[in-house]
């Protein structure tokens, strides 16, 4: 079939491609600083010469993936470099599918520096660019792009949940998603270009076009489910970004501080201290949260650099996914009812001049602080509003009611991650699934087998889902998507 031809030389001439250069490369693998041990990783057809000349013996034949202590020599001078433990992995049961092996070292620059000078005297080696060891294990068929993306994931996991999603995805949770997917189109196209090419001479029966229409509509209801997901992967990958507004001097920059537990923001008595949008990432919970603390809101301002500042504070709500709307306890003091905390929060919205659609789609959570200037009775009415958080940030006992509600949002917002329903992590793979349920709705409202239009135009509509598809996992030439992912992995990757 057309079809599949088309992927198989793809792939084909794009790997050829790739491994046509024949070059081994070699890296540092463990980090630029100071530590016991550093790892060393050369790749390529000149690996073993490469090993035989660091081990000064041109007959060694090391045994596959055992650690050998050996020393270490500078193939010019002859002079040991150091005492360490090699490994070898002759391809392809390696990383990269390459003749490839490591050398353990001990950590100093010193000493990380003379095995890669050595290392580039031996002939037909060079040093690799960032990501390049991953890059082939793609190009070698050890990893898909998603495999390779959640690797990269795992690499700047800050957080537990972070490293749970990246292992995961690192592990093929989605390419085997997706991969099903894949091999399902392929196979609604070959029957439908079978049907186009052999139904009149082989007499194929009409009843595979209502199978495959069929399979179709099951394949695209569970794209739509995938993509349903609330973007808890991405949320998860990215960060929460969640925005602390309110009035001026209610204490936002207070509430930042003591959230992230250090003095990020400048705090006085003074109104409108903070005037320009401050950022910093926080692992809560276990569940990765950017909090921004932003200058006070108010109707109108003659001073145009508080002006300007609360500009950036609309932006910044408007690139949110989480609102912190912080207000005094005393403003909040006579509410009675849970019913009737809407209808404040939309007028305290108004109050700071900020449209109430522009926090629409996000999860707002309104905290009472300054709960210190309340009586007991008043501090008891609001606590038993379950859709108010009442603080106060002079008083850290009462911020575990407040910490606990917070970490609960944030799992509920980002989900747990888990093999059976492996989430959407990158924007590029929520675009190219939208795509290909466009190109299935299009075959099956322009391909009715009652009318008979032309198969052949629709059939083009069914290849082209199942690009998209291939568009995320690699699986056809796309040398602009892949300068994206490798360029974000450090040297030696």
């Amino acid at each position: 079939m057309a079809l599949l031809r088309n992927v198989a030389t793809g792939v084909w001439s794009s790997t050829r491609h790739f491994a046509s250069s024949g070059c081994t490369i070699y890296s540092l693998s463990s980090g630029h600083v100071k530590c016991g041990v550093s790892v060393i990783r050369v790749s390529g057809p000149q690996t073993k010469k490469a090993l035989r000349a660091i081990v000064a013996n041109k007959e060694y034949e090391p045994k596959a993936r055992q650690a050998y202590l050996k020393s270490f020599f500078h193939p010019t001078s002859k002079e040991m470099i150091d005492r360490g433990l090699l490994l070898w992995f002759p391809g392809p049961a390696s990383f990269t599918g390459e003749d490839s092996c490591e050398f353990q070292v001990h950590g100093s620059l010193a000493v990380i520096a003379a095995m890669l000078d050595a290392l580039g005297k031996v002939d037909g080696l060079r040093p690799a660019e960032p990501g390049e060891f991953t890059k082939r294990a793609f190009f070698g068929g050890k990893l898909d792009l998603t495999e390779v993306e959640g690797l990269a994931d795992l690499i700047h996991a800050e957080t537990e949940a972070q490293r749970k999603q990246a292992l995961l995805q690192s592990t093929g949770a989605l390419a085997r998603l997706y991969d099903n997917w894949r091999r399902r189109l392929i196979r609604c196209a070959a029957h439908l270009e079978a049907y186009i090419d052999f139904a009149e001479e082989e007499q194929i029966e009409g009843g595979v076009i209502l199978q495959l229409t069929k399979e179709l509509k099951s394949v695209k209801s569970e794209i739509r489910e995938h993509l349903s997901d609330q973007r808890q992967g991405e949320l998860l990958r990215d960060g929460v970004r969640t925005v602390i507004i309110g009035a001026p001097n209610v204490g936002k920059s207070s509430l930042l501080n003591l959230l992230c537990q250090r003095s990020v923001s400048i705090v006085t008595d003074q109104a409108g201290t903070t005037r320009d949008i401050i950022e910093t990432m926080h692992n809560f919970g276990g569940y990765p949260v950017v909090f921004s603390d932003t200058a006070g809101l108010r109707k109108s301002t003659t001073d145009s650099i508080e002006q300007e500042g609360m500009q950036r504070a609309k932006a910044c709500l408007a690139q949110s996914d989480m609102i912190l709307l912080l207000a005094d306890a005393k403003e909040i003091r006579e509410i009675n009812h849970e019913d009737s905390v809407p209808q404040f929060v939309d007028s305290y919205l108004q109050e700071l001049d900020i449209p109430l659609d522009l926090c629409g789609g996000k999860r707002l959570q309104l905290v009472a602080n300054k709960t210190d200037t309340l009586s007991r009775e008043e501090i008891a009415k609001l606590e038993k509003l379950s859709n108010i958080l009442a603080i106060s940030c002079h008083q850290p006992e009462t911020m575990p009611v407040f910490l606990g509600s917070l970490e609960k949002q944030l799992q509920e917002l980002c989900g747990e991650p888990r093999a059976e329903n492996p989430r959407i992590t990158n924007t590029r793979y929520r675009q190219q699934l939208e795509r290909c349920i466009e190109h299935i709705d299009v075959f099956l409202r322009d391909y009715r087998p009652d009318v008979y239009p032309d198969m052949a135009i629709a059939a083009s509509k069914l290849r082209n889902s199942v690009r998209c598809i291939e568009r995320i996992t690699g699986h056809v030439s796309c040398e602009d998507i892949l300068d994206v992912v490798f360029k974000d992995f450090c040297i030696g990757k």
